[in-house]
């Protein structure tokens, strides 16, 4: 790890609305599946450019710090498949995305076929939890082939 970075100085987050989701998702950051998040505008911006923040797992440990790149406001419809597949979610298609998307923010009560959000890219800085990086490919793998069991098929289920 740099040792200029001092993750008990910097905000701590975790993704997602469970603790499941939250080291799923975390995974896929360590992992360098995923250099981008969406969250509904209404909440307001929880992070600035170039803002350095540490990921957390579902269990409150520190996994990952990342730096944010890019914050832009666009409508939900606008969420290209590029932006889509920056996520590193499922089987990183449009359709997976827009699935479980429109799932959360309904499960949050945020979701308005018009919503605005927040889209975010960021950087893997560094791995905090080495025991938890050792999973993070499987986890990957893992997350592919549950889309693929659904019946997402952009990438197959050994992709």
């Amino acid at each position: 790890m740099n040792a200029s970075i001092e993750p008990g100085a910097l905000t701590q987050f975790r993704f997602g609305d469970t603790p499941e989701m939250a080291d799923r998702l975390a995974a896929l950051v360590v992992a360098g599946a995923k250099t981008a998040t969406c969250s509904a505008a209404m909440h307001g911006f929880e992070a600035a450019l170039g803002e350095r923040q540490v990921v957390l797992a579902g269990d409150g440990r520190p996994v990952a710090v990342i730096e944010t790149m890019s914050l832009d406001v666009i409508a939900l419809s606008s969420v290209t498949p590029v932006q889509a597949a920056l996520e590193g979610e499922g089987d990183l298609s449009y359709a997976y995305w827009r699935d479980v998307h429109q799932d959360y923010f309904q499960r949050e009560g945020t979701y308005a076929p018009d919503m605005d959000v927040i889209f975010e890219t960021f950087k893997l800085v560094a791995v905090l939890d080495t025991d938890f990086a050792t999973k993070a490919d499987n986890a990957v793998k893992a997350e592919r082939a549950e889309a693929h069991a659904a019946g997402y098929t952009a990438l197959g289920a050994n992709a």
